[in-house]
């Protein structure tokens, strides 16, 4: 006989979070416990990157106290089997990832288990069993950081991905934490299309899915959800919005090196900064977003933030193979992390689609959709009012068909 539980997964990227010690957790944890109470799930993942943000030497100690806020919260007391596993352990340069996952199991939840990588078979879960630190050796995870090799010309980073695997009422999925690289320079993004940044992260990407599809294991419908760093097409974009202007390149005294790019339309006020990193990437007079997101004139100019979907493309390439429910929130990335601006991005880079929830056509197939029910599925972000950080969470909730014999 066909059932459904009620599932809720949640990717954030907290990097920003431990970098404002004290400032936003109160308000991010109160979100998050507002949206469980909302929407009653049976079963919640939570997947974390950046977890102590980038001063993760000093933080590591305030993140677990995170996690363990989250754990023993009075709002998660029905929740009677927890597992979390936290790659904590930074001195292990070679493995550090940085990456942390959360699973609560409502205690009306009787029938499920988890894999056990080690010997090849599901165990039923029972209390609170947590890993915090370098987690060699646990065996109900597999977490791998990116291998060294695949991109000699950046630099390596805590970028990687943790997978772990349940059954749920006869239904088996694997749930992974993702989190892929960057855009380190606005200018070498816009230097072709698409950049040499989304060829990195399809690669990475591809290696994941390859990676969890091994025959070994027998593959399962998956959810990959995590920072996936994808970017707006910088270039189309850009010569889109600049196709009537002058191009000024603007190079450093000492040096050819160019430290930003200007595209100004001398009949108006209309013009595109590209600056190498941290000055505005997009200004602009006269952008109509601007009363969308607060009077912030530093996103981008005529367009409203869902007309930049159409430049959001990294995932295409993966159609065989993923798939994701249709968004209908602004960009996740990059959010102020000014107390005061929830809903202000900063000028620093093109807001993007970066945290995501995509799964394989079998995870499609498993989500339950009531006719009846418009709200059935949620695809959103968490915060959209409340400051969250520099990235907003993602999360999807839905009823998942399950089986009772």
């Amino acid at each position: 006989m066909e059932m459904h539980t009620d599932v809720l997964l949640v990717t954030a990227n907290v990097g920003s979070l431990f970098d404002n010690v004290g400032e936003i957790e109160g308000d991010w944890l109160r979100e998050f416990f507002t949206t469980v109470h909302m929407y009653k799930p049976r079963f919640v993942a939570l997947h974390f990157q950046e977890v102590g943000g980038k001063d993760y030497m000093m933080n590591m100690g305030h993140a677990e106290n995170f996690f363990c806020s989250i754990e023993s919260s009075s709002e998660m007391a029905d929740f009677d089997r927890v597992c979390v596993y936290v790659d904590s352990h930074f001195k292990a340069v070679d493995s550090f990832t940085a990456l942390g996952s959360m699973y609560f199991i409502h205690k009306s939840l009787k029938n499920i288990q988890q894999y056990d990588f080690n010997v090849n078979e599901f165990k039923a879960v029972s209390g609170h069993n947590k890993y915090v630190g370098s987690l060699e050796g646990v065996t109900s995870m597999e977490k791998e950081k990116f291998p060294k090799n695949f991109w000699p010309d950046f630099k390596w980073s805590r970028k990687g991905y943790m997978r772990t695997r349940w059954l749920i009422h006869n239904q088996g999925l694997d749930l992974v934490n993702v989190h892929l690289f960057h855009d380190a320079s606005n200018l070498i993004a816009c230097n072709s299309s698409p950049s040499v940044y989304s060829a990195n992260r399809k690669k990475a990407l591809r290696y994941v899915i390859n990676r969890i599809s091994e025959s070994s294991y027998s593959p399962l419908p998956f959810f990959l959800f995590g920072d996936f760093n994808f970017r707006l097409d910088t270039l189309s974009l850009v010569q889109n919005l600049s196709m009537s202007a002058e191009i000024q390149k603007v190079k450093k005294d000492s040096s050819n090196e160019v430290e930003k790019i200007i595209y100004e339309e001398k009949d108006n006020d209309h013009k595109v900064l590209l600056h190498k990193k941290d000055k505005n990437i997009f200004s602009h007079s006269q952008h109509p977003s601007k009363q969308y997101i607060n009077n912030n004139e530093s996103v981008l100019l005529y367009f409203f933030v869902f007309q930049l979907l159409k430049y959001d493309k990294e995932t295409s390439a993966f159609h065989d193979v993923i798939t994701e429910e249709e968004i209908h929130f602004p960009p996740s990335y990059p959010y102020s992390e000014d107390y005061t601006k929830p809903t202000q991005y900063m000028n620093t880079r093109c807001p993007a689609w970066c945290d995501r929830i995509l799964m394989s056509h079998s995870a499609r197939d498993i989500i339950h959709r009531r006719e009846e029910d418009e709200n059935g599925v949620v695809y959103d972000t968490l915060g959209s009012n409340i400051c969250m950080g520099d990235h907003k969470p993602v999360f999807l909730f839905f009823p998942m068909k399950t089986i009772t014999h």
